[in-house]
């Protein structure tokens, strides 16, 4: 075969046999993945793994790129510089293989491969994430057979795969030999309807006999039907029944779950009660496989995500390997199936020649639907179709939805791109703000569910705002959730750190666009998974006048799985604890309790009351927290502050614990520690949501020079009740900026320092943070009283309760695969750390790290950053939100921080000071 003919070829592939559903059965298989010979471009044969990628296996580079194709932009011609990749295996039959007809089935090849077996071509492979089956049982030989397969990085089908990842090459999924008996199982699908006012589920199956042993049920025949009660399945209870296809040389066995997904009133409902996407968008990535994932990581995502209040997946930009799906069965979430097909590049463009409105490309993209729904139709977990992503509009998109609702009538069909709803069942946006959301909601749009399939873009520190689009999502019934960009940040491991766009040396690429997700790499969840568990709680505890409220927002069970405890802490130490009998609650559905009876404290009481499971699942142990709420019994009483006497002696002012130098005011030592500062800061290391958007917040803040601020001493006024130090901060070149006046007083061991704030001209942007910097000496133990464990910044802070909480230096920080500002404590009544006592009027925000915002802001991987010989501690008023604007909507008003008049103090009492 010519090589241009089947590169430049806008068709599907070449020989394979018409797609069918993915299963296993009792006939004979043989596995082909392991290690097969290799080499790249004709140089010298080595040897690879398969599944996998040549590029993270020593062969060639990864290149990244969001939008724009690495390649000229030619539609259908590719490179002829093409990296090609041949692949070779010789295997043989096991002693018991059968003299039967066999395919040979890979599930994902990337982007195109020529297939031989003993020197016969059996075809071509386009759609690199989706399945292709071969028939060789003719060519088949009991020992020696040769596999070949050349692949090609560039083809054709390069030009629909333009997905926002990195360009991985090879065969990434696995390869399997696959016996075919004659009068087996060719193919089957399962109907299994609920019907939530009689509670029966109906059962029909087409391709062979069904037996369902719960069920009774025995050899139903294809195209006959049987009704009886059943439990359905849901993502919140997904009730399983095992069967068995068979036909008289052949079992498959299968998983059922019963139920119905229909758009009524428009409002998308599943076994008849509205469904709320609670959801992530899921690339298959691996720091080390890339998207040849290995099965027990896919069981991890599965679990994380459950552990953590998701319920909804939508497999962006591509179907997954089959195996992620029988998971989502199993543990639970709802699945947005999405096609594979992205032809972003060319709204670099302005779409001219997008392949979405070429017939020429109309077989390729009906097929690569075809293939999709065929193999997964039977997954229960799978409610919407998605037609793929950012490929902006045309015909082909419409043919493909007409193919689908042709032949899958049971589930609505998806795709953002059509704009006006002409051939979609499902109004689809991504990274609308909440204004707009709110606009939709108010004037049902389109007169059909709303779904933010991407919203909330999870780059580095964030994303803000999840609390507000909750809001909307619970304001309107036809706003039905959506999906958080994204599940996992696309890191690949490079010495000793994360690397992503750019680090391979790539000339077009979009740096670190690919860290976008809730989980780092290695799937340790970020502090925006734990944001989002809490924003997204299934379950609602507040505090009302009458006692406390207990709200469920789940869409089909109840509360019965769970218990409800409480504990009661007199500022952070528990003083009493308890059980709380909460009456049954159905889905959607509240009820109040009454507080329950403790005992009299003499600091802040608090009464956090938890819901947990009562018995271990499938994906967590029995007490794993689902929800939690807190409810304030009593406040801290105020301790007075008397005053002391300031002395001066030589070189060196004494107040209380403090030494100050006289001519700059400057706390100097505080009860024998070496400190610098504190002074004002208002510069923070620029999040990926300040350098984002189309006004970025960090563009303003440079110009405006806020990273290079300077001090500039007005006046040392030093008197008996204490020392009065005025200075004006400011930025060079411009003649805005602000007074700072610090007012410090002692009594006895405390210090207490008092800063009163006021802008100076007219500030052109908001502050990054405002409050105070300084270091000590190298420290390494942190207790602290105020919200925590974890970080918490204006917009990105349900997930922080109050409490007592101790940790190390190191550990405070969050390591964001590109460094950032991170690691926020907040609403801190007293910290505790390297000697020191700092207490609040009442509360601050802290950082504490050993190193500078400066050397944050200049590092670009994590171990750029070195620790240093002090500890440099923030002690803040307040931050500017997060927001997440690194692709969405920017800060909301009311978390913006703006230039204004502020006045906030803090208490620092030495160890030695205290009894």
């Amino acid at each position: 075969m010519n090589i241009l003919t089947y590169l430049e070829d806008m068709g599907p592939g070449t020989g394979s046999l018409p797609p069918r559903a993915f299963f296993t059965s009792d006939a004979a298989s043989l596995s082909l993945d392991g290690t097969w010979n290799f080499r790249l471009d004709e140089g010298d044969w080595g040897t690879i793994t398969v599944p996998g990628h040549w590029q993270l296996q020593g062969h060639g580079s990864p290149a990244y790129t969001n939008v724009r194709y690495p390649f000229p932009v030619e539609p259908p011609f590719v490179p002829s510089d093409n990296p090609t990749g041949d692949y070779r295996l010789t295997f043989d039959l096991p002693d018991n293989w059968p003299d039967e007809p066999a395919v040979l089935r890979f599930d994902g090849i990337d982007s195109c491969g020529l297939i031989c077996l003993n020197d016969v071509e059996l075809g071509v492979t386009r759609g690199s994430r989706l399945p292709a089956e071969f028939e060789v049982g003719h060519l088949l030989r009991p020992s020696g057979n040769v596999l070949t397969v050349r692949v090609h990085q560039w083809s054709a089908g390069s030009y629909l795969e333009d997905q926002d990842m990195w360009w991985l090459s090879g065969i990434f999924r696995s390869v399997t030999l696959l016996s075919r008996p004659r009068g087996g199982v060719a193919d089957y699908e399962i109907h299994a309807s609920y019907d939530h006012v009689t509670g029966s589920g109906t059962l029909t199956v087409e391709g062979g006999m069904l037996s369902v042993p719960e069920l009774d049920v025995h050899d139903l025949l294809p195209g006959q039907s049987f009704s009886r009660p059943v439990e359905p399945w849901s993502a919140e209870s997904p009730r399983l029944y095992d069967g068995v296809v068979h036909t008289e040389v052949e079992r498959v066995p299968v998983r059922i779950g019963f139920r119905t997904v229909a758009i009524e009133d428009g409002v998308l409902k599943v076994n008849g009660a509205q469904i709320v996407f609670r959801g992530v968008n899921r690339h298959e990535h691996h720091p080390r496989f890339g998207r040849a994932v290995p099965r027990e990581v896919a069981l991890q995502d599965v679990l994380l995500m459950k552990r953590h209040n998701v319920n909804a997946v939508r497999t962006s930009h591509y179907p997954p390997d089959p195996y992620f799906l029988s998971l989502c069965d199993e543990y639970g979430l709802w699945v947005i199936d999405e096609c594979d097909l992205e032809t972003h590049g060319f709204g670099e463009l302005g779409w001219a020649g997008n392949p979405s409105d070429d017939p020429r490309w109309a077989e390729s993209y009906v097929d690569r639907m075809r293939r999709m729904v065929e193999r997964d139709k039977n997954h229960p977990s799978i409610v919407l179709w998605s037609l793929g992503n950012e490929s902006h509009t045309g015909r082909n998109l419409a043919a493909m939805a007409s193919w689908t609702r042709d032949r899958d009538p049971s589930r609505p069909v998806h795709y953002e791109g059509d704009f006006a709803c002409e051939y979609v069942d499902v109004y689809s946006r991504m990274y609308a703000s909440h204004e707009e959301v709110d606009e939709i909601g108010r004037t049902h749009a389109r007169g059909l569910p709303f779904v933010l399939c991407e919203f909330a873009h999870a780059m580095g520190n964030g994303p803000g705002g999840m609390l507000e689009y909750r809001e909307l999502f619970e304001r309107y019934q036809h706003v039905q959730g959506g999906f958080i960009w994204e599940w996992i940040d696309h890191g690949l491991e490079r010495d000793g750190h994360f690397a992503y766009g750019g680090d391979f040396g790539e000339p077009l690429h979009d740096g670190n666009f690919v860290i976008d997700g809730l989980v780092f790499p290695d799937r340790t969840p970020s502090p925006g998974l734990t944001e989002f568990a809490k924003v997204f709680e299934p379950v609602r505890i507040t505090g009302t006048e009458a006692g406390i409220r207990v709200e469920s927002f789940y869409d089909h069970v109840g509360l019965d799985h769970l218990r409800f405890d409480w504990v009661y802490e007199d500022d952070g130490v528990e003083v009493a604890s308890g059980t709380i009998d909460v009456p049954r609650i159905a889905a959607g559905e509240h009820t109040e309790i009454a507080v329950p009876e403790v005992p009299a404290v003499s600091g802040e009481g608090w009464l956090t009351v938890r819901a947990s499971l009562v018995t271990s699942t499938a994906w967590a142990e029995a007490g794993h927290v689902i929800a939690w709420g807190q409810i304030l019994v009593s406040e801290a009483p105020s301790i007075p502050f008397t005053g002391a006497e300031l002395v001066h002696v030589a070189d060196i002012l004494r107040h209380g614990p403090g030494e100050f130098d006289p001519v700059t005011g400057l706390l100097t030592r505080l009860g024998g520690i070496s400190v610098q500062g504190p002074r004002l800061d208002l510069w923070r290391a620029p999040t990926d949501n300040d350098r984002g958007g189309d006004h970025p917040e960090e563009r303003a803040w440079r110009e405006a020079g806020l990273h290079r601020l300077q001090h500039r001493v007005v006046d040392v006024d030093t008197h008996e009740s204490g020392l009065v130090v005025r200075t004006r901060v400011a930025p060079p070149a411009w003649g805005f900026g602000m007074l700072a006046d610090y007012h410090w007083t002692a009594d006895g061991d405390r210090l207490r320092l008092q800063v009163d704030v006021t802008p100076d001209g007219d500030w052109p942007c908001t502050l990054p943070r405002l409050g105070l910097r300084m270091s000590l000496p190298s420290a390494d133990a942190v207790e602290w009283f105020g919200a925590g464990p974890g970080e918490a910044y204006a917009d990105s802070r349900q997930a922080a309760r109050i409490g007592r909480f101790s940790s190390t230096v190191d550990a405070l920080q969050t390591p964001y695969v590109f460094p950032q500002e991170n690691g926020n404590r907040a609403d801190v009544r007293w910290l505790e750390i390297g000697g020191l006592r700092i207490e609040g009027e009442p509360v601050f925000d802290f950082t504490a790290r050993r190193w500078t915002s400066e050397d944050l802001d200049a590092a670009k991987h994590t171990d750029d950053l070195r620790p240093g010989d002090r500890v440099h501690l923030n002690l803040d008023l307040a931050q500017n939100g997060l927001g997440t604007a690194s692709c969405g909507p920017g800060v909301l008003p009311q978390y913006r921080l703006h230039a204004r008049k502020a006045s906030f103090a803090v208490t620092f009492v030495p160890a030695s000071g205290r009894s």
